[in-house]
């Protein structure tokens, strides 16, 4: 993509702001190769919508499943890099003197970048805790050797999970133990377990049917309030209550900014709506506004 002509009203907003809010949602990380929820899956996960395994009911079924299919995206992650997006958010917060950055993101390519501070409403893959007693677990430097593609080594019965789902969203109890086979298709991996309480150590993230972390909540929405300038980048601007903080923004006064390659429900509400990729359009917006040599 070539230089992008930016309008001045939004080059001059960002120079005078002295509080600025980012939100970044998957898109900003899926320039760096982590699959969005919505992308499809590979291997053993290609069975599965993500939102069957992201939530209580399904680690509460099937641990090990759920726990595997967590390690594939840490690794994922692990092997990813902070793309030129994340690195102009960093950039950016050393210019402004009251800097928020949100994130819908599990990952930690923010802090890789240089940003502090980063609150993440969905918590961050990198900090399980035991679903027991909550003290935090760390994992082991690096992760198990898993083939590329999340080809691992079982299988599972996807129905019975499903209907795991669908039983507690009912109230309804279901009998019967998952099925596992011999496949090369993917592995479940059963998750540690507490040395204090015994009990099992989950994602550090936030489920379908969760709340979101009541400080990080407060803190976000406090910054989308009382900034001059909130940005919203590579959100598909669906996921709630996070959604609600561009609205928020824009409600306070502040000139709200959306850079997506995608239409989204924003489009049309704020102030400046930019067509492109964050990693390409950020720099570009970077450099513009305080005159970085490109």
């Amino acid at each position: 993509m070539t230089q992008q002509e930016f309008p001045l009203n939004l080059i001059t907003a960002l120079r005078a702001a002295t509080r600025v809010t980012v939100l970044t949602g998957a898109g900003v990380s899926a320039e760096s190769g982590i699959p969005t929820f919505r992308d499809k899956q590979t291997g053993l996960w290609e069975k599965f919508g993500a939102t069957e395994l992201a939530t209580p009911y399904a680690f509460e079924r099937d641990p090990a499943l759920v726990w595997g299919w967590y390690e594939w995206r840490r690794g994922l992650v692990l092997k990813a890099q902070p793309n030129a997006g994340h690195r102009a958010i960093a950039t950016m917060q050393t210019h402004v003197p009251h800097f928020t950055l949100i994130t819908q993101n599990v990952d930690d390519l923010h802090e890789r970048a240089g940003s502090c501070d980063v609150l993440h409403l969905h918590g961050e893959l990198s900090r399980p805790y035991c679903e027991g007693c909550r003290r935090p677990y760390s994992h082991a430097d690096g992760i198990l050797d898993l083939p590329a593609g999340g080809a691992l080594r079982q299988d599972v019965a996807t129905d019975e999970v499903r209907e795991a789902n669908r039983s507690h969203a009912s109230g309804s109890p279901v009998s019967g133990e998952c099925r596992s086979t011999n496949s090369p298709t993917g592995r479940r991996i059963p998750p540690p377990i507490c040395t204090v309480c015994g009990a099992k150590i989950r994602p550090g993230v936030v489920w379908f049917g969760e709340s979101l972390p009541q400080v990080q909540w407060n803190t976000a929405s406090d910054a989308a309030r009382h900034c001059e300038v909130f940005l919203c980048c590579g959100t598909s601007a669906l996921v709630q209550p996070a959604a609600s903080l561009t609205q928020m923004a824009l409600d306070a006064g502040a000139t709200a900014v959306q850079v997506n390659p995608n239409p989204t429900d924003l489009d049309g509400s704020v102030t400046f709506t930019i067509k492109g990729p964050s990693g390409i359009i950020l720099p570009q917006i970077v450099a513009e506004t305080w005159n970085i040599p490109k």
